[in-house]
């Protein structure tokens, strides 16, 4: 069967990009050429060209694999995304990526073009686990593989940080404006975090390039959300369908996406607002909101699914028992949030207890269930602490916890970037005490819920339900 590329004649319904392919430009670097992107902020810069088109074509970049870059490169940078739902589905065709780049065999091209005046926003996705955020200091963990080859050999990087310190100091050399660093990952205030990182980065060789950084650079925060699982065969097989053609490259998802963005650019931006980016001042509230609600939520699902054998986050709620633990979960965390401009919220959880149960979307709880000391400071424990400050039990965040702990206790290969450390936790768990010795790794949990001992006991309780299965 032939394969999708730019000289594919299609004769089903299918959306294709409204502008001209061959006359765009490249603006926008992008790290981190997974999934996610492609169904997000891939798909926004489409709608952005159609609108009001410029030079803001993708090259995107694959930090580890050159798969991915060679598949997509072979399909002339175009790839579909089916969008799915119980109300049925429908196939659109992105061509705001220009080309892909895997890092590991072109990091000479990578770096010119991060010196490239041309590229004036480099955005990222490349999970949190990626930066080498030490959770006790917040700063750089410089036992980080990444982060210490990059500060021992700057002119030879191989992480995030290192590439755009890299970047940077060429156009500081060079006496060029500095591109505006978008990061696109579930980091709280991610723009001020990513913002510290790299001038600490640049700050451990060169404090004059620190300087300039700081006096020069645009971070801007952001807030994105769409639910996408990663490909399988059975997807790849309905794009084919659909499309006519194989597409190794094609992508399911929701029709539900967001993107909240500070507009803090600094040579210019596409027009994200065609596709219904919003822009605001502040995006905190906002960042917060999906944190604790989505990302919490999906969290809490994802480790009850794995603990219950339930392979999709679907499955999960298919179980009215269990979507209504989801929904008083959201109902309390919504009691640590501040008002959000825009939005009601009451509202945006009945839209989560929707995107989470659609039938249409095959959503692993063990995906999501992955890097869980990464990701529940901020989307469990955070919580918790203003629970606990306004005075509530902050039960339901104790259930949460109880749950990650059960799970972790269960699963001897659990895929953690502190995985020996969560390992060594469980392998201590005491029948007194069981929580004890997660609490004691370092940087994980807040100081205020280390030490409350009656939260703690919570904790305790819950998890004991939870392994008599009771709950």
């Amino acid at each position: 069967m032939d394969r999708l590329s730019a000289s594919t004649q299609f004769s089903g319904p299918v959306v294709l990009p409204a502008y001209d392919r061959k006359a765009l430009e490249p603006g926008i670097l992008h790290i981190g050429l997974g999934a996610f992107h492609r169904a997000h902020q891939a798909v926004y810069t489409d709608a952005a060209l159609t609108e009001e088109f410029g030079p803001w074509g993708i090259i995107g970049v694959s930090l580890r694999s050159a798969d991915i870059v060679r598949e997509l490169n072979e399909q002339d940078g175009l790839y579909s995304v089916v969008t799915r739902s119980g109300a049925g589905e429908s196939v659109q065709v992105v061509g705001s990526i220009i080309k892909g780049l895997a890092a590991v065999e072109e990091r000479d091209e990578l770096l010119r073009l991060l010196a490239d005046p041309e590229i004036r926003i480099v955005t990222i996705t490349v999970t949190e686990k990626a930066y080498g955020l030490d959770p006790v200091s917040g700063g750089l963990d410089r036992g980080h593989p990444s982060v210490k080859a990059d500060l021992e050999n700057p002119a030879a990087p191989i992480g995030i940080l290192g590439y755009l310190v890299a970047g940077l100091a060429s156009r500081k050399n060079a006496g060029l404006p500095p591109f505006t660093v978008l990061c696109c990952d579930n980091l709280p205030t991610n723009g001020r975090i990513v913002r510290g990182l790299v001038i600490e980065m640049a700050g451990a060789n060169d404090p004059a390039l620190a300087t300039w950084i700081s006096e020069k650079g645009a971070f801007p925060s952001s807030m994105v959300d769409r639910i996408v699982p990663a490909a399988t065969e059975e997807s790849r097989a309905r794009a084919t369908a659909m499309l006519g053609v194989e597409d190794r490259q094609s992508l399911e998802t929701e029709p539900f996406m967001q993107w909240v963005i500070e507009d803090h650019f600094i040579s210019g931006r596409p027009k994200w607002e065609a596709g219904g980016a919003l822009f605001v001042d502040d995006v905190e509230p906002y960042e917060k909101m999906k944190l604790r609600l989505l990302n919490g939520a999906h969290s809490m699902i994802a480790y009850l699914g794995q603990l219950k054998g339930l392979e999709f986050v679907r499955d999960v709620m298919a179980v009215p028992e269990y979507a209504q633990l989801a929904r008083r979960h959201m109902q309390a965390a919504v009691k640590t949030l501040d008002p959000v401009p825009g939005i009601d919220l009451k509202h945006y959880i009945d839209q989560l207890i929707e995107r989470f149960a659609n039938p249409t979307i095959a959503h692993r709880t063990r995906q999501i269930a992955m890097d869980g000391t990464q990701k529940l400071p901020q989307r469990i424990f955070a919580g918790t602490v203003d629970d606990l400050a306004a005075g509530r039990d902050a039960a339901s965040f104790a259930y949460a916890t109880a749950l990650w702990i059960a799970y972790a206790k269960r699963t001897p290969d659990i895929d953690d970037p502190r995985r020996e450390e969560v390992r060594a936790a469980a392998a201590q768990a005491s029948p007194d005490d069981p929580s004890a010795p997660f609490f004691a790794i370092p940087g994980l949990f807040p100081q205020a819920l280390v030490g409350n001992r009656g939260w703690r006991d919570r904790v305790n309780a819950k998890l004991e339900e939870i392994e008599a299965g009771r709950i």
